[in-house]
């Protein structure tokens, strides 16, 4: 058995809705706070303020504004860290009302979340959820309550979990599409259009009516298609293989093309994810390689042959015969394959030989 962290997610009863939705607003006025405390120390002193030097600003406010005293510690901590990683003096302030108020976050410290009389006991409160995970059995650590686009909250927790290791020996590469979210150098293939079926049209029905709560639920339905097909499929690739390798294509950068829309649906991020940390329970190698020539390098003899198919003209060939040893290819099956090898070759790169 390994022993790895993982974060569950279980829905907190609507009847906590008003409580939750106070909080959040007291978190979002800390939040505001600690930002202009910053802007301000670094315009007229410049210096930048850490969390430890904030906390003396908030101390003893978590009793008039509701919150639990190491939640205000950890809102200092969450904001000097997304300061450093967007290199910015002043980040965007959170908003509690409006069109584009932000969804509710409430930080716990490690220690302010129980499980008492089968519910979440965190700041002299009682929090029931729909408990499928077996909480009583886990010790929390580091926890939050998140809201979403339907105004649903839900209490992410960290916690300890003994793991398997996987027995599966099979080595798979898997290449990244948008016809197919992935395909396998075996011939397993995730549709990417599974996702949205049969919603596309409704969606786009009441988009035109302008039915906003109708447009949130399809949205979450669609994602939620999406993260369970996505669970699903790497969940199975875990269990059978040993080694995983997959292509290096950035979703960052390609959803600031004309193809965004596609590659949003695809869920290339989520895929890569899901993989690398179930992976890491189950002990197994994950690796991303470098696709370059992947599709247009034939995966039988090794070769660039002519037949290939070359740039965007050669996007719509699906399947191409190699003209150097006559063997026809799945063009996503043959990147597929070729990614497999690459994986293979970067793992044999500074063996030393016995």
């Amino acid at each position: 058995m390994i022993r790895h962290t993982k974060t569950l997610k279980v829905r907190v009863r609507d009847r906590h809705v008003p409580l939750l939705n106070r909080m959040a607003r007291s978190v979002n006025f800390v939040w505001n706070f600690v930002n202009e405390l910053s802007r301000r120390s670094i315009k007229e002193r410049g210096v930048f303020l850490s969390a430890y030097d904030m906390h003396p600003y908030t101390k003893g406010a978590g009793k008039e504004l509701g919150l639990h005293s190491q939640t205000l510690q950890c809102i200092a901590g969450e904001y000097v860290t997304r300061r450093k990683q967007f290199k910015k003096v002043r980040l965007n302030w959170r908003k509690s009302g409006g069109v584009r108020r932000s969804l509710g976050w409430i930080p716990v410290n490690t220690g302010a979340a129980q499980w008492r009389n089968g519910q979440v006991y965190h700041n002299g409160h009682y929090f029931k959820v729909w408990d499928s995970y077996g909480l009583n059995q886990y010790k929390f650590r580091s926890a939050s309550f998140n809201e979403d686009a339907r105004g649903r909250w839900y209490f992410n927790v960290v916690v300890d979990m003994e793991v398997e290791p996987s027995k599966g020996q099979d080595r798979i590469g898997i290449d990244l599409g948008l016809t197919d979210t992935a395909t396998c150098s075996d011939g397993t293939k995730l549709e990417a259009g599974r996702f949205y079926r049969g919603l596309e049209e409704k969606l786009a029905i009441a988009q035109r009516a302008r039915n906003k709560t109708q447009v949130k639920t399809l949205h979450a339905k669609i994602a939620n298609r999406r993260k369970d097909a996505l669970h699903k499929f790497s969940r199975m690739l875990v269990n059978r293989c040993g080694e995983i390798y997959v292509g290096n294509v950035s979703s960052l950068k390609l959803v600031k093309t004309t193809m965004a829309k596609s590659v949003l649906d695809a869920g290339w991020g989520q895929l890569k994810t899901m993989l690398d940390y179930k992976c890491a329970h189950a002990g197994i190698v994950f690796r991303e390689v470098d696709e370059a020539y992947t599709t247009q390098t034939c995966s039988s003899c090794g070769s660039l042959p002519e037949s290939r198919p070359k740039g965007i003209a050669g996007l719509g060939i699906r399947e191409w015969t190699c003209s150097g040893c006559g063997v026809t290819h799945d063009r996503d099956i043959n990147a597929a394959r070729n990614i497999l090898a690459a994986g293979h070759g970067r793992l044999a790169i500074g063996i030393p030989v016995l």
